[in-house]
Parts: structure tokens; sequence; C-alpha cells
């Protein structure tokens, strides 16, 4: 692979699926990376056409594509078949799936079968899941049975009834100790990435110089070695009031609400379809 220009993106294989060695390969040269949630398959292939080396069927599906309001009530059965979509619509990226709340708390045993389910039945390459001290045992179970595993602290949303809502920052103070403990442990326990979520920049750049795997910010600040952000949240398709680390890159909710108006109002005026519309 060609190392590219300060400030582009990075470059990708275009013959083969992203590896874990490529995504280090691309942190050990300094070159920051993206990642991106998708749960189909159109968007899916968008995001790899735009350079995202990595794509996460994130358990956030529960709430964007299901409506619950946590990730929490998602289920196995709801995510493998988005993950087998997103891994059918595209060819390069390598994608992600999380293990949802409950699928893996339960020992080694369970994470297992679970994560087996996403990689035989979905095509998956790799799965996530939320912890640190209290899932190593699952961690070291995965990856001695050739599943790669990306780590999450911080907020970790599973927690969310726990941790009193989805609003407060992680990691400040001794926290802040504890977790830079948890992310060792995870890159001893084979973990080949770890998400950092909601926690204060400076401790997102204390874990990632601690780490020689690379770190996944969502809203983790900018020392970390990558980024990911819901895509509906990058798109501007979310309603409501967003996390202080959304940068919405579009309106989409915008232009596709302007789209829809026009096309209700064009059917009520009896203009579409029209003879060029028309067989």
């Amino acid at each position: 692979m060609t190392s590219p220009a300060p400030g582009t993106a990075g470059t990708w294989p275009t013959d083969r699926r992203v590896t874990i060695r490529d995504l280090h390969a691309a942190t050990a040269r300094g070159e920051r990376w993206a990642m991106l949630t998708s749960y189909d398959a159109l968007t899916a292939g968008l995001f790899e056409e735009a350079g995202v080396p990595a794509l996460l069927v994130g358990d956030s599906a529960g709430m964007v594509v299901h409506g619950h309001d946590t990730t929490v009530r998602v289920t196995v059965d709801e995510l493998v078949p988005l993950a087998a979509a997103v891994v059918r619509g595209t060819s390069t990226v390598m994608v992600v799936a999380d293990l949802p709340f409950g699928s893996y708390q339960a020992g080694p045993a369970q994470a297992l079968a679970t994560a087996t389910r996403f990689l035989k039945e979905a095509g998956a390459h790799a799965v996530k899941l939320e912890g640190g001290s209290a899932v190593l045992a699952q961690v070291e179970a995965l990856v001695d049975a050739g599943v790669p595993v990306m780590g999450h602290l911080g907020l970790t949303p599973q927690s969310v009834h726990v941790l009193s809502g989805l609003r407060r920052v992680q990691g400040r103070g001794e926290e802040g100790d504890h977790l830079l403990e948890d992310a060792v442990a995870l890159e001893r326990a084979g973990a080949f990435a770890i998400v950092l979520e909601s926690v204060p920049a400076e401790l997102g750049g204390r874990v990632s110089d601690k780490l020689t795997i690379p770190t996944v910010g969502i809203g983790a600040g900018p020392d970390t070695d990558a980024q990911i952000l819901v895509w509906q949240d990058l798109a501007g398709l979310t309603p409501g009031r967003l996390p202080r680390f959304v940068k919405p890159y579009a309106d989409l909710r915008g232009v596709l609400g302007d789209a829809v108006r026009t096309y209700v109002g064009e059917v009520a005026a009896g203009s579409y379809p029209d003879a060029d519309h028309s067989y």
C-alpha cells in the first residue's frame, strides 16, 4: 500500500478485504482512519466507495433501525441479518459486528457461541464487546478460537441503566486510571483495537500513547488513532439534541424531507408520474 499525503484518506486495498494488519500498519505510520456504523447493503457500499476502511454493525441499530430508546433491547437475531447485508454490500472493508447485551456476559462459552453466529451466518470479520476486566476471559477465549475482538471502554451504552443515562462523560479522575488499566488488560488479552467513548480528550490521548493497538474514539478527543460515528448522526438525519462530539457533515434530514414533500405534492397535483416517467 502507498502512504497518502498528509491530511488525506489512507490508501486501502482494492482487491481484498482490509485486515487487522492493514489497520495496525496505518496506525504505525501515523495515519488516522475513520469508521462508521452501517446496517444495510446500500449505505455500506457507499461508505466503502468513500474510503472508509472498516464498518461497525453496531447495536445502535436497536435505536436507529428498530426504534428502541437504548441499545439494550436489540437481539442477536435482529443484528445478524443486518451484519450479513453489510457484508454482502461490500467487497473491501472490514466488517465488525457488535455482540448485543446479554449475548456474552454469561461467560466465554456464550461469547464464543454468539461470535460464531456472526462470523458463520453473517460473514463478519470481527466482533466488538463492551467492558474491561469483567470480560477479559471472554476476549481471551474468542481470540484463542480465532475470532478478532474489538474492545469498548468509557461510556458503554449497554450499561445505560447502571450509568444513569448516555450523557455522562466517563473516566474523570481516578476512573481514568482504572480505564487505562482496563485498556492495557484488553490489549494483553488479545483485542486488536479499542473503542473509547465519551471520555476526556486528555484520557483518550493517554490511552492511545500507552497502547500499541489502535484506539477508536467517539467523543474521546483528537488524539485517538481512529474515529467512529453513527452514520445517521454524521449525515444530519438524527433529530433532537446530539452529543457534543457529533459533527453533522450534512443535513440529510432536511434534504430527504424536502424530497418527500415535493413527491407528495406532485402526486396530489397529478404531475407525477408524467410522460417521461411512464411506460
